[in-house]
């Protein structure tokens, strides 16, 4: 541990109490931004999305399962993939305790990913997770909500991605470093691994029409890393140097 400097109690509580009025304007900001989420347009859907379920096959307005609200986390678990993508696991970790709440306060959160359902099941069985979880395989869902690209897409180096375009030419050819080890764990390599891209997307159930109301990529997922949210809070913070999580069943002793 780095030496860090010490003090009395009352230096502390002095110290403790500054900081406590900025965690208070950082609370009150995002109770802003929660709000100016909420006020974003409604976009209706048009297109007749289709998805593997565990009960079948189900369109989008399906899988709201009588809920009028609908949370997707775009798992990257692509078609080549042997197993999904570790950093969305620790996400869909923090989050598995959390549907049962959430379904019934009228709000369904899933996961949907584009492997075929069949391997969905087996890796949810190996996770011992309980959220659903959809395949979008055979629609156009991940491409029209940019979370999944073309080999056409990454031959030309442009994508779109968290709402701008980003050169992903270079990253494709690493051998070596975050990428590379992360599509090694999936079982891919870093172009197969480089299709796939996590999100999340938020929809309205309205009289019948389907509604797009908000979604996030990036840096705007940090606040679904309930992982981070403890870290935040230790003494030591993030205190990261590369990846150093893994899929739970993957630390060594358990």
């Amino acid at each position: 541990m780095n030496q860090h400097r010490t003090g009395t109690r009352d230096e502390w509580l002095a110290a403790r109490l500054e900081l406590l009025e900025d965690e208070k304007e950082l609370t009150r900001r995002g109770d802003e931004l929660a709000r100016r989420r909420r006020e974003l347009p409604w976009v209706p859907v048009d297109k007749d999305y289709r998805f593997e379920t565990d009960e079948g096959e189900a369109s989008l307005a399906d899988l709201f399962q009588g809920r009028s609200q609908l949370l997707i986390y775009h798992f990257m678990f692509g078609p080549d993939y042997k197993a999904g993508c570790s950093a969305c696991s620790v996400i869909a970790d923090g989050f598995d305790g959390s549907h049962a709440h959430l379904a019934n306060h009228d709000v369904v959160l899933m996961a949907v990913s584009r492997a075929p359902i069949e391997a969905i099941q087996a890796y949810k069985q190996r996770m011992e997770w309980t959220f659903p979880w959809a395949s979008s395989r055979d629609t156009d869902f991940n491409y029209d909500f940019n979370v999944s690209v073309t080999e056409e897409q990454q031959r030309d180096g442009e994508v779109e991605y968290n709402f701008r375009s980003r050169d992903i030419g270079p990253v494709l050819k690493a051998t070596e470093g975050p990428v590379a080890e992360q599509a090694a764990s999936c079982g891919t390599d870093v172009a197969g691994y480089m299709k796939e891209a996590p999100g999340m997307s938020a929809f309205a159930l309205k009289d019948g029409v389907v509604y797009h109301t908000y979604s996030a990529y990036a840096r705007g997922l940090d606040g679904l890393w309930s992982m981070y949210q403890w870290l935040d809070r230790a003494p030591l913070g993030r205190n990261e140097s590369g990846i150093w999580f893994r899929r739970r069943d993957e630390y060594r002793g358990v």
